[in-house]
């Protein structure tokens, strides 16, 4: 008698375990707005084509967030992004960015994380004009129906 009440309570506990994680993952993959696409991506870049940091703002979530950058290393916040970015285009008058072809777009409930190469034009103060594409990767999180951007990276291949 005992035996059988603690295979069938063993049974029990089981059976709500694997309930509650079948919940938990279905939650996760819904999510309450949909994913971001090329064209909200593609809108970021165009805002940092104008070289005027608060013109992408609006697509960074403040807070301590990691956002990793060509030049320096590092920023931890949207505001020191933005502070520190304004000295690297500080040297350039013109810039275009153009989201190639190979963007992934990766949801996952009220995250969704992207993957792309951006073609790149720039002309310096001086005139002289940088052509290249850079790497990025970016994590979204849905902020109030909203994707924002909670961690970024971008480099450049050493050429």
């Amino acid at each position: 008698m005992k035996r059988s009440m603690f295979v069938s309570l063993c049974l029990v506990v089981v059976a709500l375990s694997a309930f509650s994680q079948s919940k938990k993952s279905a939650m996760k993959k819904t999510a309450s707005i949909p994913a971001p696409d090329k064209a909200y991506l593609q809108k970021i870049w165009d805002g940092w084509s104008t070289l005027n940091p608060d013109n992408v703002a609006q697509y960074y979530a403040s807070g301590p967030h990691a956002f990793f950058d060509i030049a320096p290393l590092k920023y931890t916040s949207w505001d020191e992004y933005e502070t520190g970015v304004k000295a690297v285009v500080s040297r350039y008058k013109s810039a275009k960015f153009t989201l190639n072809d190979d963007v992934a777009i990766h949801p996952h409930g009220d995250l969704a994380w992207v993957t792309a190469t951006v073609a790149n034009e720039m002309t310096s103060n001086a005139g002289k004009i940088e052509m290249g594409n850079l790497r990025w990767t970016a994590v979204f999180e849905n902020e109030d129906g909203k994707w924002m951007i909670i961690h970024e990276h971008v480099s450049a291949p050493l050429q």
